[in-house]
């Protein structure tokens, strides 16, 4: 790789697998001014910690970033409403990549506590898939998994916070369309986890033994076909999700040309995402 990739870590500064943890990060300062000049910083929802860093190196191959006086390229990982959190309250971020449409949406109303942006733009639709390593899956209606949901009942199943997390708020939506979300609440075998990167990891280390995850994590790691099921598009609400430039830098702008390319769109294809129609 020409350039060097820092991805923020949390608080803990463990370095953690790219394709199942969070990782989040007391940013730098504002006033730090000649590091921010010199520096991409992304906000990235959990679930881009598999595809990004490829997107990522094929920018950094086909961008002359010395012209643009940017040396390094810093990823905070995270659930999109810590990051919009994480940015209305002044973190020096210089593009968002969110999980949903809402918080960029928010984030480009020009009242929004000064925080100043563009306009929204969709890179890519997430996939919402069922996973585990302890209950063999297969091609199953949707009646049938529903039975197999509510009829285990020494079963625990793993959701993202919906309130933060867009793959949560999904899995949510499907199992209130089933009619079984509130009976598996009752019976207190709903799992939350705080963003899509948790919930993976609590369903792929049998934590818990079944996982709403994205499908772009499956792919990641070549998960066998009797360990997933991808629900239908069509059985939850779309997860586009929407990425907004804040700061008015031209690398920043020229990195959401390139996600939007052919080449980007690209690695989101082979990644297990549905193609955005621009």
């Amino acid at each position: 790789m020409d350039r060097l990739i820092t991805i923020v870590i949390a608080s803990s500064l463990l370095l953690l697998s790219a394709c199942t943890q969070e990782t989040t990060t007391n940013t730098a300062s504002a006033a730090n001014n000649t590091e921010h000049s010199h520096t991409l910083r992304i906000a990235a929802a959990a679930n881009l910690s598999d595809v990004l860093p490829e997107i990522i190196d094929g920018y950094q191959a086909s961008s002359d970033l010395s012209a643009q006086n940017i040396h390094d390229i810093d990823v905070t990982y995270a659930s999109s409403g810590k990051l919009y959190a994480q940015i209305t309250a002044g973190a020096p971020y210089d593009i968002f990549l969110s999980a949903n449409q809402a918080f960029p949406a928010k984030l480009a109303d020009a009242s929004e506590q000064g925080v100043k942006s563009h306009e929204p733009f969709t890179y890519a639709q997430g996939q919402l898939a069922l996973y585990s390593i302890t209950r063999p899956l297969n091609e199953l209606n949707p009646k049938a998994l529903a039975d197999i949901l509510t009829s285990d009942t020494n079963s625990k199943i793993t959701i993202a916070n919906p309130k933060l997390a867009p793959y949560g708020a999904s899995a949510k939506s499907y199992l209130q369309t089933q009619k079984i979300y509130d009976t598996l609440e009752q019976q207190k075998r709903i799992i939350q986890a705080e963003n899509i990167g948790q919930t993976f990891q609590y369903a792929h280390t049998g934590n818990v033994d079944y996982g709403f995850v994205a499908q772009s994590q499956l792919v990641a790691i070549n998960a066998k076909p009797e360990q997933f099921i991808t629900l239908a598009p069509a059985s939850y609400p779309a997860i586009l999700q929407d990425g907004i430039v804040i700061d008015d830098s031209a690398v920043a702008t020229d990195f959401r040309n390139y996600l939007l390319s052919t080449a980007g769109q690209q690695y989101f294809s082979r990644a297990g995402y549905l193609t955005v129609q621009q």
